[in-house]
């Protein structure tokens, strides 16, 4: 994917960002200010101590949200912790709720800046693997090693080979003045209290998207010279940008669970609680016609919904034809060429028993249809009604 636009607009404390290639909606994501956001820090009060499978232990955790989060007592890097009702706790979200589910959250804090991450409870720097420039990473980690203040840890993020050493270290400051800012607040708050919110997200989809990203489109002047400063790109302004650029109807059009394909197959998508299933369709295409055609319009229509609707967990994927593993190979040599730069990592498993493509997704964020709908008090998500 090559997506060269960004749509943001802002109303009150909602949020919502398109991204485009060529007019055609790829991502789409929606925050609210008010709710818990993946990296947003908080004061939060155990509520209920929880034993696990395995004998471990667990804790709800009151961070102001409508629903209670969830924290392990062990973390990696850290000391279990052995805490009781009523006490408060440090932590930060590591996944925003989903469905009935609350927050996920944790106390190994890390505040992502531009080019590092800064890592309070770790120790050491490490370099990301996706860094080229194998002798400018050693020079960088060099000279963060130099500016490392007692026992903290930091990470160099690939973005970081892009700007000058002195940026980086600048960076190191800064972040290292937002923990101690966090440590502060928490001293006095009352919690459950918000103690640190994440940077605007969109500066963070102008960075993942820099390499091929040509405006933004914006309904907020105040962020123009931010964005002009953050990024060489052409800022525009809108003041109803999703509906001038026609993204509404895109929207509605991304909430549909059949998907019409060009060759005249179609693709049926069902999200349940415990997967999403993709279903090929030959459709009007007659028998005899080439199957292969249509899989692998399929295929790479799929990797796109599957970043457009923001699906995560297992995925199961039933293409047509013969489930052979000599004929779905290419397909899925296919799916992970589509899905190779996606940020939430999605892993194709291989072929199950059954002929299936079976994929795993990260989740991060809320799906579409979790941002838009909720599930129907009468069928309870059957979507069936009684005769």
């Amino acid at each position: 994917m090559t997506p060269d636009m960004i749509v943001y607009e802002k109303k009150n404390n909602a949020i919502r960002l398109a991204v485009l290639e060529k007019g055609q909606m790829i991502e789409f994501d929606m925050f609210d200010e008010n709710t818990p956001t993946e990296g947003n820090v908080y004061l939060g009060r155990i509520t209920h101590r929880l034993e696990t499978a395995g004998g471990h232990t667990a804790f709800k955790v009151n961070i102001g949200d409508t629903a209670e989060a969830f924290l392990n007592a062990y973390e990696p890097d850290l000391k279990e912790v052995n805490m009781s009702e009523g006490q408060s706790v440090v932590v930060q979200v590591l996944q925003e709720k989903h469905a009935e589910k609350g927050a996920k959250v944790v106390r190994n804090i890390q505040i992502v800046g531009t080019t590092v991450v800064y890592r309070p409870f770790k120790n050491g720097v490490e370099i990301s693997s996706k860094i080229t420039d194998q002798q400018k990473a050693k020079e960088y980690r060099t000279a963060m090693w130099n500016h490392v203040e007692g026992q903290e840890g930091w990470a160099l993020r690939t973005a970081a080979v892009d700007f000058d050493l002195s940026t980086v270290l600048e960076e190191m400051v800064k972040l290292r003045s937002i923990y101690e800012n966090i440590r502060l607040k928490a001293r006095s708050a009352n919690a459950p209290a918000l103690l640190y919110m994440r940077e605007n997200p969109l500066f963070e989809y102008m960075r993942r998207h820099k390499d091929t990203l040509k405006k933004v489109v914006i309904n907020n002047h105040n962020l123009k010279e931010d964005i002009e400063s953050f990024m060489d790109v052409e800022v525009e302004y809108h003041a109803k940008p999703f509906e001038d650029f026609g993204i509404e109807d895109q929207l509605v059009e991304a909430l549909n669970k059949t998907i019409s394909l060009k060759c005249g197959g179609k693709i049926q998508v069902e999200q349940t609680k415990a997967l999403v299933a993709f279903d090929v369709d030959s459709g009007s295409i007659k028998e005899g016609d080439n199957i292969d055609l249509l899989n692998n319009e399929a295929a790479i229509e799929i990797a796109r919904q599957i970043r457009l609707k923001n699906l995560s967990g297992k995925m199961i994927i039933d293409f047509a034809g013969s489930k052979e593993y000599r004929f779905m190979k290419p397909l899925i040599d296919l799916l992970g060429t589509k899905l190779a730069d996606d940020p939430c990592r999605a892993r194709i498993l291989g072929l199950s028993k059954a002929g299936n493509i079976e994929i795993v997704r990260q989740r991060r964020r809320p799906s579409l249809i979790d941002l838009f709908t909720e599930e129907c008090p009468t069928c309870f998500g059957t979507g069936r009604v009684e005769k």
